[in-house]
């Protein structure tokens, strides 16, 4: 996954993109992931679309809200969009998943997406059970970046971060959070060059075990420091409550597998996703040997070369700008 395409299903619902205030055959309001997209429709101001939404849709059955590009005619900021959102929180009862910035690389970088304090949505949704937000404003164009306080929320199963820069902020912030009900977490941590500033350290809180109970996958990927990662979620206590584990679309070469190999077993685990790597074909053969012979399924496609300027060699994410 490379954040390319809008996504078919969200929440286990089909997504229906909103269309033209003219448009009739409407589906039923709790069949759908309902998107928002000022583009598709006609480039109205968000204000309008979402007063022609909660006007024609009724929104005490709405389960899945997702949002598109929320601009009309120039980037701009998440922040009053979203506000419209929380404001009108008491309409959305049975409002159970939302999708911030379902944006694709064609209509705007990831890196230029100004997003907010995301907060507001975990405290305004009390019974929300996924939350995904993508983007990050590494590039400065907002006035405030993605951010996230700490925070109790009890019903919420799975949380995505989806950025090629994800402040340490964010993660740290997570971390601290209190999420009881959180079966899957993913977070992808991008490069420095685009707001990704997350140490390993960092990470220490998820990887503890402990902090989340029900947590059974976790993805810690996208990330420069993949091979650091990986030597910490060797001995990371968090690795034996889960049922699969995502190290894909970073940088990971032979010396975060082989540290990883050298570490606690991951045969308990149904699923290992290590998908775009750096990997020698004799250490994917130990990969393959020493994880997937004993039933787990085990995802190394997409080996990438590490491009070559001068005497150095360079390796990159999947998803960065």
């Amino acid at each position: 996954m490379t954040f390319a395409d809008h996504f078919d299903t969200f929440h286990g619902l089909p997504v229906h993109t909103l269309p033209e205030p003219d448009d009739d055959g409407l589906p039923a309001a709790d069949a759908v992931a309902w998107r928002l997209d000022c583009f598709a429709a006609g480039e109205l101001p968000f204000p309008e679309l979402w007063r022609g939404f909660t006007d024609r849709v009724p929104s005490t059955e709405v389960r899945a809200l997702v949002v598109g590009p929320w601009w009309e005619d120039e980037y701009s900021e998440l922040r009053p969009a979203l506000e419209l959102i929380v404001a009108d929180a008491p309409r959305f009862p049975a409002l159970r998943a939302l999708f911030l910035a379902d944006v694709t690389g064609e209509e705007c970088e990831i890196s230029w997406l100004q997003l907010t304090d995301v907060t507001q949505v975990l405290e305004a949704f009390p019974l929300l059970e996924e939350f995904a937000v993508r983007g990050g404003d590494s590039q400065g164009l907002g006035e405030e970046p993605l951010s996230l306080r700490p925070v109790r929320h009890d019903a919420l199963r799975v949380l995505r971060f989806e950025s090629g820069g994800l402040p340490g902020q964010v993660v740290r912030a997570v971390g601290a959070s209190e999420l009881p009900a959180l079966e899957h977490l993913e977070l992808s941590l991008g490069v420095s060059n685009y707001g990704g500033d997350a140490t390993v350290a960092d990470l220490a809180p998820l990887l503890a075990g402990g902090r989340f109970p029900a947590l059974r996958h976790l993805g810690l990927q996208d990330s420069e420091l993949q091979d650091e990662i990986a030597a910490a979620v060797a001995s990371a206590p968090v690795v034996a409550q889960l049922e699969s584990l995502s190290m894909s679309m970073g940088t990971l070469t032979d010396t975060g597998a082989s540290a990883l190999l050298a570490g606690q077993p991951l045969t308990h685990l149904k699923r290992l996703d290590l998908h775009h790597h750096f990997l020698s074909e004799a250490m994917a053969d130990r990969i393959r040997m020493a994880v997937g012979s004993a039933g787990t399924e085990v995802d190394l496609s997409e080996h990438q070369t590490p491009h070559r300027w001068r005497d150095e060699e360079w390796r990159y994410v999947a998803v960065s700008e």
